[in-house]
């Protein structure tokens, strides 16, 4: 799933505010692709106006040792220890959430009602069409930034300094079908185009903000669905398109 984003710059995230009538309250930052366990921004619903807080994109279970939590991979009998290796949750599953998988610690935050929006610029997905990766950076057709539908935490505080770390991820649902964002990701040939499970992020309209943000866990659930192709950009598609034609496999 998504593991690079760009961040909107404060300017234009302020203008497009601005046009909807929101108020918004920035904290400074700088505006850079940010990576899993990297700084991002997002927002979260505060006295009537939407205000933007600094944390790491990846949630941060409590009680975790360190801020970033590892897998130790199991032992294998005459075989070298694997190194261990960090539990990427910059992305979480909705169906962990609803009950149809097994739950995460997002489940947990889910029930808690701690919902944000993550404005971004675009966000990079592969695409394999062509045998070889081909990184499409998704961005919406009107030039204004995505607020991708996400999570939020500060329950996690530095065992050393008492510093609390707010966090967050980015909620995914499957695309499987999806005109754009079923391209993306590897094709497993041993299952049907219907169950790739592939995956997106989700985008959620200004109107819908209220219900996203304070609504009953229902209306948000409603929320959760692919934006329909007519929103995004098709330049990386088109691209692709070409190279795939340059091959003879169009």
């Amino acid at each position: 799933m998504c593991n690079l984003y760009q961040m909107e710059e404060a300017l234009a995230l302020r203008q497009s505010l601005g046009l909807l009538n929101r108020q918004l309250e920035l904290p400074g930052f700088d505006a850079r692709p940010v990576g899993p366990f990297q700084t991002g921004l997002f927002m979260v619903a505060h006295e009537g106006t939407l205000h933007g807080r600094l944390g790491q994109w990846g949630l941060i279970r409590p009680g975790q040792p360190e801020r970033i939590d590892y897998i130790q991979p199991k032992p294998e009998p005459g075989k070298k220890p694997r190194a261990k290796r960090p539990r990427h949750t910059n992305n979480a599953r909705i169906e962990a959430m609803d009950g149809t998988e097994r739950p995460t610690n997002a489940a947990k935050v889910w029930k808690a009602g701690r919902r944000c929006l993550i404005p971004a610029r675009w966000y990079q997905e592969p695409n394999w069409e062509t045998k070889k990766n081909i990184w499409w950076h998704l961005k919406r057709a009107d030039g204004q930034p995505w607020f991708l539908a996400g999570l939020w935490s500060d329950d996690w505080a530095d065992p050393d300094t008492g510093e609390v770390i707010p966090s967050f991820t980015m909620i995914t649902c499957n695309c499987d079908g999806h005109p754009l964002l079923s391209r993306l990701h590897r094709h497993d040939d041993k299952l049907p185009d219907n169950a790739q499970d592939k995956r997106s992020l989700v985008h959620v309209d200004p109107e819908d903000w209220e219900a996203w943000l304070k609504g009953p866990e229902p209306a948000a659930r409603a929320l959760i669905k692919p934006q329909p192709i007519e929103v995004f950009d098709v330049a990386d598609a088109i691209a692709t398109d070409a190279a795939l034609a340059a091959q003879g496999t169009l």
